[in-house]
């Protein structure tokens, strides 16, 4: 996949290039000081990216921060794409299990958990805040899958608050949804595992498209895992199918059913 690795590039580029480059070209609003914010909305940057990820145990073979990262490069790829919108700092927590009970994720060391009520307030202010900057639409989407009903209530309940005023506020569920069809479609056409619900072939392989310093891949401990091994290890998968160029396609899903969304969104305004 040309097209990733040639973003990917880039990507480098903006990230760790010289700080005058950084600070014209970023679409990351972290990475600008306020006045270039500023400008970037008056010269039509005007499309604000809130994109959610999740530190989460992902099996003994892949770092906590997977959906972070991924999180990031996808938002970053979405903006340059569009042309027209800035990134805000991915938010690295959802709701992941119980604490205090222990489930879901929240049995295994490191992960962290927000209950969806912390979750909503959360997103709903930086939605807010991404309104007050004087961006006129805020695209809300997520990386991990718990939480996905509470980013599509936040948007329609600020949507419906400031859409009389100018502005709209839309939820992006394509970018997860149908990324997660297509990837266990090409999974079961190309005879790779079909039973891929988390840290297997899908997650995986996205990361490893973009762990270029190959730090967040412990390659010897890739391995299958399901059913009551599950529970032991984190994984319900099979990583061991996973490859970088397996993450370029499934990336570009992400990124192409974001901005055919967000485009059908805009288009629908008019």
């Amino acid at each position: 996949m040309k097209f990733l690795r040639a973003s990917a590039l880039l990507f480098a580029a903006l990230v760790v290039g010289p700080i005058p480059l950084l600070a014209q070209r970023s679409v990351y609003i972290e990475d600008l000081t306020w006045p270039e914010v500023q400008q970037a909305i008056q010269g039509g940057k005007t499309n604000a990216i809130i994109y959610t990820g999740s530190s989460e145990q992902n099996g003994p073979h892949m770092a906590i921060g997977k959906h972070n990262f991924i999180a990031r490069w996808v938002a970053g790829a979405i903006a340059i794409k569009l042309g027209d919108a800035l990134v805000y700092p991915t938010l690295p927590f959802a709701p992941t299990g119980d604490a205090v009970k222990r489930t879901a994720h929240m049995r295994f060391p490191g992960s962290v958990t927000l209950t969806p009520q912390t979750y909503r307030s959360v997103v709903h202010d930086v939605a807010l805040s991404a309104i007050d900057a004087g961006f006129k639409n805020v695209f809300i989407m997520g990386d991990h899958g718990d939480g996905q009903d509470v980013l599509g209530a936040v948007a329609r309940e600020l949507d419906s608050e400031w859409r009389p005023k100018g502005v709209r506020v839309l939820y992006v569920p394509d970018l997860y949804f149908k990324e997660k069809q297509q990837a266990h479609a090409y999974e079961a056409s190309h005879g790779l595992p079909t039973h891929d619900v988390h840290a297997g072939t899908d997650d995986t392989s996205e990361l490893m498209a973009l762990d270029g310093q190959h730090r967040l891949i412990r390659s010897d401990k890739l391995a299958p895992s399901g059913g009551a091994q599950t529970a032991r290890t984190g994984v319900d998968g099979d990583p061991t199918k996973a490859s970088a160029a397996l993450g370029d396609i499934f990336l570009k899903y992400k990124l192409d059913d974001a901005v055919a969304q967000i485009r059908q969104l805009l288009r629908s305004q008019h």
